[in-house]
């Protein structure tokens, strides 16, 4: 009885502590989350209004990498830097959060191809680990205090909690879960999305709820964009880090990279506005576009342009993140997909943005719950037989 009696003891002072600390986590890092979202919308809407103001994409890229370079940033991995913080016990510095607030509003208000979700990851990752360093925890709970300042800015600014409770949690250490912060991470992202949603902000939602029976047939098609979207997953992965790798060796000076990153993006825009789409459909995050194709209206070589344009403003030096364009390709592809085989239109493009997240983040669970919270439970049988499939193959 003794021994029952300290563990029930053990686990309620757990559950004390770490209520009151996703409380604060969830608190501080939701109102900074909840801002950071605020900005984003504002730079984003004066570029819709002034597209013009892409012709500044290298003096931005400039003043990023100065600000990087001012505040002793340049070796920072991005999102990687805070996983490694969790899985290899490495350190986030106190900078991160600021040089990626700013970073990421001057990458979108001259129009640069990048999202918010991964910047948040990054603020809250940072935020997480100050205030651990504050309270003077120890080693294992820093750890859970970085992933609750994940889950809490990632709920703040995209408005899914349950997907921002687990994507920590599965992100640390692919084929496991780090269940330890399961009561930290929820309170957090809960807490987090709560705050943002009291300062105005509302969660990023595409109901889906005219959803075909789902038979036979349907399976069969759905395995089937499972495995494009694993390839195209694969496609954009090695993408990503061949054109980083190409921009430093040829041009290892980084105000020079990302200056004529800048000038092949308005090259690129002015291209597409003109000869091609007749749109500025790929500049910013990509909701809109991905909107788009849910409507079937995006062209057909959509996903290769979004592809592209979030290639060149990440490997020169723009900073932001992955997951809405990720999300924006994945929509894009299963738009095409279904078009090609007379689908559901809304419905594959659905399960082609969940899809795509997981191929890119090896995340089932969180993608489960994102679709969930994104599209409704009606097209669950879609979503889960098509993550499953990309998750498999994607690698």
């Amino acid at each position: 009885m003794d021994v029952r009696f300290k563990s029930v003891e053990s686990n309620l002072l757990y559950f004390v502590k770490w209520t009151l600390s996703a409380l604060l986590i969830g608190t501080l890092v939701g109102a900074v989350g909840a801002v950071f979202r605020k900005g984003v919308e504002l730079v984003t809407a004066n570029w819709n209004k002034n597209p013009w103001m892409i012709l500044l994409a290298p003096v931005s890229g400039c003043v990023i990498v100065f600000i990087t370079r001012l505040l002793k940033e340049e070796k920072n991995g991005g999102t990687n830097t805070v996983i490694d913080s969790v899985a290899e016990e490495k350190h986030i510095t106190e900078r991160t959060a600021p040089m990626i607030f700013v970073s990421t509003l001057l990458s979108h208000l001259s129009g640069a191809s990048v999202g918010k979700e991964g910047a948040a990851l990054m603020i809250g990752g940072s935020m997480g680990e100050i205030i651990a360093n504050f309270l003077e925890f120890d080693r294992n709970d820093r750890r859970i205090a970085i992933m609750c300042g994940m889950s809490a800015c990632f709920g703040a600014v995209f408005g899914t909690p349950m997907a921002a409770t687990v994507f920590p949690m599965e992100v640390i250490s692919i084929g496991t879960m780090y269940y330890a912060a399961l009561i930290p991470c929820i309170f957090s992202a809960f807490f987090g999305a709560g705050v943002s949603a009291h300062l105005g902000n509302h969660a990023e939602v595409f109901p889906v709820t005219a959803v075909p029976h789902f038979d036979m047939t349907q399976m069969i098609l759905v395995v089937i964009l499972g495995i494009v979207c694993a390839l195209v997953a694969i496609f954009f992965s090695w993408s990503l880090h061949e054109s980083h790798h190409f921009a430093e060796h040829k041009v290892p000076n980084p105000y020079l990279r990302v200056a004529l990153g800048g000038v092949l993006l308005i090259l690129l825009t002015l291209v597409n506005k003109y000869i091609g789409s007749g749109s500025f459909d790929f500049n910013g995050g990509g909701f809109p576009l991905a909107e788009k194709a849910m409507e079937g209206e995006a062209v057909s070589y959509a996903f290769l342009l979004k592809i592209l344009f979030t290639c060149v403003c990440i490997s020169c030096g723009f900073k932001g993140g992955e997951i809405v364009p990720t999300l924006c390709i994945g929509a894009c592809v299963g738009s095409l997909f279904a078009g090609t085989v007379s689908a559901d239109t809304k419905v594959f493009a659905a399960a082609g943005m969940v899809a795509m997240f997981c191929g890119m983040t090896n995340c089932p669970i969180s993608s489960l719950l994102l679709a969930f919270e994104l599209f409704g439970y009606d097209g669950m049988p879609y979503f889960a037989v098509t993550i499953a499939v990309c998750f498999t193959l994607s690698g």
